[in-house]
């Protein structure tokens, strides 16, 4: 693949990819003799997957994991899909920040500060930092903090992306060990850079993770999702009808400085003032917002 294929395809007609997303659920169901399910998060694109999943293999079970950050609306809609398992994790998002940091910007950055200050050789923080031939291993290593996130390595608090990997990804791996069913993920590439190199490297399908996945409507906009919803008639979450665009956890950073106002943390002081006091006063958030200069009241 590449990337003018991904773009041609998202220029088809939604009719082309409602086929060619049924083709590769029907190639993947079939590849796992029916050892799948839907990764549901109760958001638009996987509301959207798992109808397109169930027009053709109905009792495919769907699998949500209530991390206790999500919208209350999207644990409602949960709660009325039939045939949906809802997991837990082991800890919850307190213990996670207080034992490994916050999520801040994005999961690469992140990971990169928290492993920044891990280290101990003076050469490779240099590495970390600005790139350059690794003394060692002879190779070319590229910088993981960019310059303009610099300043976060003095930040008062511990960094950390371990986040979606204790909450999210280590019920799913446990659930997927104990039931050795494969996931079905209704990702899009146009959500992050990162998604559009999945693709390029793997397709719809990516058969070489540890734990196989498909991610069937990779190739879709946020426009195909809407103009499906509404002209199947499928009935969706009610948060969206509050304003919402974005319905992962509710007090995640990544992503927060690129918001207009108002963002999630404003938006959430309105609609949902009961989290937003706890997430800002409870939790501490306040600290890595303001350090961050981003407005929340």
């Amino acid at each position: 693949m590449d990337k003018y294929d991904l773009i041609k395809k998202q220029s088809w007609t939604l009719h082309q990819k409602i086929d060619h997303s049924l083709g590769t659920i029907e190639k993947f169901y079939n590849h796992y003799q029916g050892n799948v399910y839907i990764s549901f998060s109760g958001g638009k694109d996987s509301t959207v997957l798992l109808h397109l999943v169930r027009k053709i293999f109905p009792d495919t079970v769907g699998v949500f994991v209530n991390t206790g950050l999500e919208y209350p609306e999207i644990v409602d809609f949960v709660k009325t899909t039939p045939n949906t398992q809802i997991l837990k994790p082991r800890k919850n998002f307190k213990d996670v920040i207080n034992q490994y940091g916050f999520p801040i910007v994005s999961k690469k950055i992140s990971m990169g500060i928290d492993r920044y200050r891990k280290t101990n050789s003076s050469v490779q923080k240099q590495l970390r930092l600005y790139g350059g031939i690794n003394p060692v291993s002879g190779k070319k290593q590229h910088p993981t903090i960019s310059k303009k996130w610099h300043h976060l390595l003095e930040a008062p608090f511990k960094i950390s992306e371990r986040c979606c990997d204790v909450l999210k990804k280590d019920p799913l791996k446990r659930f997927a060990q104990r039931t050795n069913l494969y996931p079905l993920i209704g990702t899009m590439a146009e959500e992050s850079a990162f998604r559009v190199q999945e693709y390029i490297q793997h397709g719809c399908i990516n058969y070489d993770k540890k734990i196989p996945q498909a991610t069937p409507i990779i190739f879709w906009t946020e426009q195909d999702v809407w103009k499906y919803i509404h002209s199947h008639d499928i009935p969706y979450s009610s948060i969206y009808d509050k304003g919402y665009t974005r319905t992962g956890c509710m007090f995640c950073l990544f992503g927060i400085m690129n918001e207009d106002s108002p963002n999630r943390f404003q938006q959430m002081k309105v609609t949902h003032p009961k989290q937003h006091n706890y997430c800002i006063n409870k939790l501490g958030l306040q600290e890595p917002l303001d350090f961050l200069n981003i407005d929340y009241e």
